[in-house]
């Protein structure tokens, strides 16, 4: 393959990968044109071979999530995945989080009515007439759930520490 036809190709799936992103991420509207500085981070990401990926801040968690991402890197064949950080031409850098935690609800209806209703006399012969009357219901509710949420945050840092690539992931 010609290496013109090569860039072209590794351009066109970068893009496609950018939309893809952006549509995981919640956005639909169309990407827009990239600003100078993007392209630029976009035409170094053409360069990147080799990929160092750093430990992750966020505890136990992310050490398990860094070890899911070299081993999904490396089966994409687009990166050569390295232990070595001084042989890498990029760093993957960021954050990770996998939360568990449950989720209480409780609501409670009801519906009561009460009456009552008297009479009496007072004479020798003393009269009196009394009722009532009662109407109740009650309905309450309680649920626990268990839930799970996953968070990543990423960048692609060059050898000059500047970043070229940055996204935001959330189960």
């Amino acid at each position: 393959m010609r290496p013109e036809r090569q860039a072209k190709d590794e351009w066109t799936i970068l893009i496609l990968a950018g939309v893809g992103l952006s549509a995981f991420a919640g956005e639909g509207a169309p990407p827009k044109p990239p600003a100078p500085i993007e392209e630029s981070g976009l035409r170094q990401l053409l360069d990147v071979r080799r990929l160092f990926v750093d430990r992750l801040t966020g505890g136990e968690t992310a050490a398990q999530m860094r070890e899911i991402l070299m081993s999904s890197l490396q089966e994409t064949r687009l990166f050569v995945v390295t232990e070595n950080q001084e042989r890498a031409d990029v760093i993957l850098r960021g954050g990770a989080e996998d939360l568990v935690f449950s989720e209480t609800h409780g609501s409670s209806e009801g519906v009561n009515a009460r009456a009552n209703a008297g009479a009496g006399r007072q004479n020798s012969t003393s009269r009196g007439a009394y009722g009532g009357l009662g109407v109740g219901e009650n309905d309450s509710e309680h649920s626990t759930e268990r839930r799970h949420e996953a968070i990543a945050s990423v960048r692609l840092v060059n050898k000059d520490g500047d970043v070229i690539w940055a996204t935001t992931q959330e189960s």
